[in-house]
This record gives structure tokens, C-alpha cells and sequence, in this order.
């Protein structure tokens, strides 16, 4: 049976911008959640531990698996929800966070191709999910179909241990309203409009390095929306937004390796509003490198 909610919400980018104003609150909210959490409800797998606490436990309660990674920008807004809602599901599914770096056997019996990747096990069969970094609500809509699917294996236990959730919630740090207007336009889906408010944060404080981010991902999607770009330049987009780091590198250092003047130009500029998006992923070093071979 198909765990695919209703209308799903296409991922729009790796780096989901709205999730630049929730990600603190999420943060918040998972602590306190996890703070009256069950025992083991989010537990760290690997292969020696895969049969014990996966496929095994599997048969009596759902097992939701994280695939993530420590350089993956995505997964960091991903897992605080996946550990917030495992909380307050209270056992009724367990979260087993899964390392693909260290974890390298698991990621490839599930065929992981991008992270975040998140699948289920339900009486010892792999169920897929989803991948990305998906909002919440949508995320609590996969794990509600899981249930219902997990109830017609006959897989309906708990986490040993499931106490009533804690219903104090611990005060939530207010959103900087400098960026209200830029996370209500990213809402919207007006990219331009959470631009200018982005840049009118910048304006005022050139060294705002959120809004030097947000700047760069809604130029991204707004390209990408447009549809008015081909080859490299494209290409580089459509990588960025799916978090492939390299490969949207390696497409603009090469336009710089092979072009001259202004088309040159644009590609490095490009190139460097790409490395304000990506943060501090691995990739960036290497092509900082790489582009000053390329200048040079």
C-alpha cells in the first residue's frame, strides 16, 4: 500500500528557506518533547545493531529510519521535527537515526541516493517514505498513513515504557521581526518579495549572514521558476536545489575554466552566491579551491 499523502507538496530546495524562521522553534520544541519522551523512541542504529533493533523490533512496533549525515544542511531541519513528532506519537513508532557515512552498509540496502532520506520497517519489510526536508505537516502526514499501514500488517505496539506526554511546552524564542516579512512572502510562494525583504535586512547590516542565505536560495528559486536560463547556469540551479553540492560546483567552475568577460564573471559570482547558500558543507572548501585554480 502506497504511504504517499494526498497532494504532496513538492520539495522546492535544499535549503528551505521558511525553515530558516522555524528551524529554532523546532530545536525548542524538541527538547521539550523529548524531555517527557519514552525510552527509547529515538535510538542512534548501526549494522551490528540493524537485526536487534530494526527488523526485530519491526514486528510489534513501526520502525521509522533517518538516513542523514553530519555535513547535510537539510537533514539539520529534518531530524529536530522526526525527534519532535516521535515524542509526541509517544511509542507508538520508534525513530532509529541512521549515519550514512559511518553507516555505509545501511544506506546502500536501502539504496539511498540523496539525504535526507527517510524509509519505514513494518514486520520486517522495508517501507519508503520520503526524501528531503519535508515541513511538518506534511511529514506528520507520511508517519499517519505509516500507521494505518502498519495496522493492516497487524503491527499496532508501543515503545515499552510510553508515559502520557508532557503538555508543558517551554516557552518559544520570538522570530527576529526584521524576517517576518521575508518568511511570510517564502509562505506565499513570492519568492521576489522575500528577496527584497531579505535585502532590506542586508541593507542595514551587510554582515547578516541569514540574509546574505536567503538572498542567494530565493535568486535560486526564482531562476528556477523562470525557466530562462540553459546549460551550465541551469544546471547548477537544479543541483543546488536538490542539495548536490558538487555537481553544481563543478558546472559553474567549469563555465569559468571556459568562458571569458562578462559570461565568466557571472559564473563566479553565481559560484559564490552558491557557497553563501551551501554554509559550511564539505564541498565548499574544495571548490573555493578549484575556482581560484580556474582565475588563476
Amino acid at each position: 500500500m502506497s504511504t504517499q499523502p494526498n497532494n504532496p507538496i513538492p520539495v522546492r530546495g535544499a535549503v528551505d528557506l521558511s525553515a530558516l524562521a522555524q528551524q529554532r522553534q523546532t530545536q525548542q520544541r524538541r527538547d521539550a518533547a523529548m524531555g517527557g519522551a519514552p525510552a527509547g523512541v529515538v535510538i542512534d542504529v548501526t549494522t551490528a545493531t540493524f537485526q536487534a533493533e530494526v527488523l526485530d523490533r519491526s514486528q510489534t512496533v513501526p520502525v521509522v529510519l533517518d538516513l542523514w549525515a553530519t555535513w547535510c544542511g537539510p537533514c539539520k531541519t529534518l531530524s529536530p521535527i522526526l525527534e519532535t513528532l516521535a515524542a509526541e506519537y509517544n511509542g507508538r513508532f520508534v525513530l532509529a537515526k541512521v549515519d550514512v557515512d559511518a553507516e555505509q552498509q545501511i544506506a546502500a540496502a536501502f539504496q539511498v541516493q540523496s539525504i535526507p532520506s527517510v524509509f519505514a520497517v513494518v514486520g520486517g519489510q522495508p517501507v519508503p517514505l520520503f526524501q528531503g526536508a519535508l515541513p511538518e505537516p506534511q511529514v506528520r502526514q507520511y508517519l499517519e498513513e505509516l500507521l494505518k499501514v502498519a495496522a493492516q500488517a497487524g503491527v499496532t505496539g508501543t515503545v515499552t515504557g510510553a508515559v502520557e506526554p508532557d503538555t508543558e511546552v517551554a516557552a518559544e524564542e520570538p522570530v527576529d521581526p526584521r524576517f517576518v516579512a521575508a518568511y511570510d512572502a517564502i509562505e506565499s510562494g513570492d519568492w521576489a518579495a522575500a528577496a527584497a525583504a531579505y535585502q532590506q535586512i542586508l541593507d542595514s547590516e551587510p554582515a547578516n549572514t541569514d540574509a546574505q542565505a536567503g538572498v542567494a536560495m530565493c535568486r535560486v528559486q526564482l531562476r528556477l521558476d523562470q525557466a530562462a536560463e540553459t546549460g551550465a547556469l541551469r544546471e547548477a540551479d537544479e543541483a543546488a536545489s536538490r542539495g548536490e553540492w558538487s555537481a553544481a560546483f563543478d558546472a559553474l567552475i567549469g563555465v569559468v575554466r571556459s568562458s571569458a568577460g562578462d559570461e565568466r564573471d557571472a559564473a563566479r559570482e553565481r559560484l559564490i552566491d552558491l557557497f553563501v547558500v551551501a554554509g559550511d558543507v564539505p564541498e565548499v572548501a574544495k571548490a573555493r579551491i578549484d575556482l581560484a585554480n580556474a582565475l588563476f
